[in-house]
């Protein structure tokens, strides 16, 4: 059976699906057909399963012409019915993982799939999850699953094994294909398997670990390296403020050392999919142990006071031109959760906006990525452009992405008073009405 699927992979006549065609999944389906598979994506949101069918692409680190150009060659298309499992010698789970209003893991997105797949699984095939989750999923959760609803065995008679996505939105060096991927599988069959469909599609190397458990818990690993980091620069910068000491000079300094050190600066919290998220998946698994992560839960409060600590330090900047947060004209430049991408989820910038709401200010934003966003059930809309009457009509502007598009040598020439949380204006000569985190 392993022979058998290991040709396939070797010949490009594997057929290969993918379930969830978001940030992860379509840039996946992407190199999967690239490299000459036929590749299904799957999708229940029916307006992205009919884009990818136009050849219209939706996620910026997909090139428009390679998605059109795939469809136009049948090596790439999409479908709303998970019927197309029964076809597929390959199966990647790209679905969400989010956090539910109690921040503990919530994992139907992946049950679901699990559930549906297993109605349609056929002996000699793989499936493989990339989506970030608890260790133990794929052997708690996922396994049984599969087993049940398909009456086959794991091990013996299809593959199971986890590789988590690592997708960094905008980056310009790292994309799906360059960057190395970790696979741990059920057995020995399940990771040689998984780890062979990977290298014949990734520039990247495999890494191959002993289990799903190992591969699982690096990717909150991962993640959690950087909140508990960008938490710390978040704190330096409280206490750096306190001291009048500025906290980007300090660190600027700090990073000149050639060993031991790597910079991680300051903001208005972390988003994105996964740094805000992963680190309560560990949290809440380590309970399970009777462990309490203190470190790991300490950088989350921390990462999460900080939209409050803008509006209170928005406050004070106020205080000087004897104005009050209440009744205040703000302006907030970019609500992305990081620089040069329309991709705001769990962005802090959202926060620092309603915090701002609640207080009593007129809030506006402007993000030239993104004309309108939907925030706990409430939509908003930006303006539309930065000239001289829209920023002199505003009390105060706070920067909270800083995207390189946005001409900021103007927007300092324009302005009442400028917050600058991300140090986007660093190149600004001008500074007397700027002020930084």
């Amino acid at each position: 059976m392993k022979d058998n699927l290991l040709k396939k992979i070797h010949d490009k006549s594997a057929v290969v699906a993918v379930i969830g065609l978001g940030y992860v999944g379509l840039p996946l389906a992407v190199e999967k057909a690239k490299a000459g598979y036929k590749t299904i994506g799957f999708d229940i949101q029916e307006s992205k399963v009919k884009m990818v069918n136009e050849g219209h692409n939706y996620i910026g680190d997909v090139v428009n012409g390679e998605l059109k150009e795939l469809v136009e060659k049948g090596l790439l298309s999409a479908t709303a019915d998970f019927s197309v499992v029964k076809d597929a010698d390959f199966i990647a789970i790209c679905v969400p993982t989010p956090l539910d209003q109690y921040q503990q893991p919530d994992i139907s997105y992946v049950k679901n799939s699990a559930v549906e797949i297993s109605k349609h699984l056929k002996r000699g095939s793989a499936v493989v999850l990339e989506s970030t989750t608890y260790p133990g999923t794929t052997e708690e959760l996922l396994k049984p699953i599969l087993e049940k609803g398909s009456g086959l065995k794991c091990g013996e008679d299809f593959f199971l094994a986890f590789s988590p996505e690592r997708v960094d939105p905008g980056n310009k060096l790292y994309k799906t294909k360059n960057t190395p991927k970790v696979v741990g599988g059920i057995g020995k069959d399940s990771t040689e398997v998984a780890a062979a469909m990977y290298r014949s599609v990734l520039n990247g190397c495999v890494y191959e670990v002993s289990s799903p458990k190992v591969a699982e818990m690096e990717k909150l690993l991962e993640n959690t390296y950087r909140n508990i980091n960008i938490a710390l620069a978040n704190e330096m910068t409280i206490i750096c403020e306190k001291m009048g000491i500025s906290v980007w000079e300090v660190i600027d300094a700090a990073k000149t050392k050639p060993y031991g050190f790597q910079a991680f600066y300051p903001g208005p919290g972390v988003g994105g999919h996964c740094i805000p998220l992963d680190p309560y998946y560990l949290a809440w698994k380590a309970r399970e142990y009777s462990y309490h992560t203190k470190l790991i839960e300490t950088s989350g409060i921390i990462n999460d006071s900080m939209p409050e600590y803008i509006v209170e330090r928005s406050s004070k900047i106020l205080n000087r031109f004897k104005k009050s947060l209440n009744g205040s004209k703000i302006l907030v430049l970019g609500v992305a959760y990081k620089q040069d991408i329309d991709d705001y989820r769990e962005s802090p910038a959202l926060k620092v906006i309603e915090n701002f709401e609640k207080e009593g200010c007129m809030v506006d934003y402007y993000d030239p990525y993104i004309p309108n966003y939907k925030f706990k059930d409430k939509s908003k809309s930006g303006i539309k452009e930065l000239n001289k009457q829209v920023l002199k009509d505003y009390d105060l502007i706070v920067v909270t992405t800083s995207h390189t598009n946005i001409d900021y040598n103007f927007v300092q020439a324009n302005s009442v008073f400028v917050f600058d949380t991300k140090n986007a204006m660093k190149e600004v000569k001008n500074r007397e009405n700027i002020e930084l985190l």
